[in-house]
Order: structure tokens, then C-alpha cells, then sequence
């Protein structure tokens, strides 16, 4: 399991799970995501795994223990534009998209099968598991 970013040792903002970004109009945000890396049990990571990673957190009310303020906004999707680029598409800017990423989890499709975040042992992702 890896975060779409990580902080580096003097605080800033790197790729983990992404390579790049960029926003392609002011709602639209392009992640390219780093190719050649494989999970724990041998699955290449593509962008369906950092799409369903972004589906999953929109289902919670508060996906994070610091509250809400990392939060995507309730209306926004993620799209696969291939096997290595995603698009999410917001209904207005969104100048924290970054920083949201550290509490973003992508992780591999046995973990949904298996774990999910709870959902198999509580039947919701959200409090602890």
C-alpha cells in the first residue's frame, strides 16, 4: 500500500504511487501514475487501483482522523485515461489536492477483496480497522 505522494526530509511534497501531475483546466487534475511498480503480491499497480483508492475514500463521511479538511470534495470523480493517467475532475479548484493526497491509500485488488478498510469486519471503511 503507498500514498499517492509522500513528504520528503525538509517537507515537501513528492511522488509515491504518482510520478507526475498537472491541472489541465482550472477542475481537472492529471496524475501520471509511476510505472514499474508492483504490489506486495505481484499485481502491477495501474491507474485502476489509484481510481477505485479514490472511489473508496469518497464513500466516507471522514475518511481521516484530522477531520474532514482532507477531504476531496463530495462531488468529485476520478477517471482512467489509461493504464497509467487519471483524471479527477472537481466541481470548483482545488489548491489542496496535494496535501489531501498523504491520506489517500492506494492499495492492491487483494486488499479490497480481503480487508477494504474494515468494510468485511465493520461493513464501513470509516473508524478504525
Amino acid at each position: 500500500m503507498e500514498e499517492p505522494v509522500r513528504t520528503d526530509e525538509r517537507g515537501h511534497i513528492v511522488g509515491a504511487v504518482m510520478e507526475d501531475s498537472r491541472w489541465v483546466d482550472e477542475t481537472t487534475f492529471e496524475i501520471d501514475v509511476r510505472k514499474g511498480v508492483r504490489f506486495q503480491d505481484g499485481e502491477e499497480l495501474t491507474a485502476e487501483h489509484v481510481k477505485r483508492a479514490f472511489d473508496e475514500v469518497q464513500r466516507w463521511k471522514a475518511p481521516h482522523p484530522p477531520g474532514t479538511s482532507l477531504n476531496f470534495h463530495p462531488d468529485a470523480t476520478a477517471e482512467v485515461v489509461d493504464d497509467h493517467k487519471v483524471h479527477l475532475h472537481f466541481p470548483e479548484p482545488d489548491g489542496l489536492v496535494l496535501g489531501k493526497f498523504r491520506g489517500m491509500h492506494v492499495p492492491s485488488t487483494r486488499f479490497w477483496e480481503e480487508e477494504g478498510f474494515g468494510y468485511r469486519k465493520n461493513g464501513t471503511g470509516e473508524g478504525h480497522w
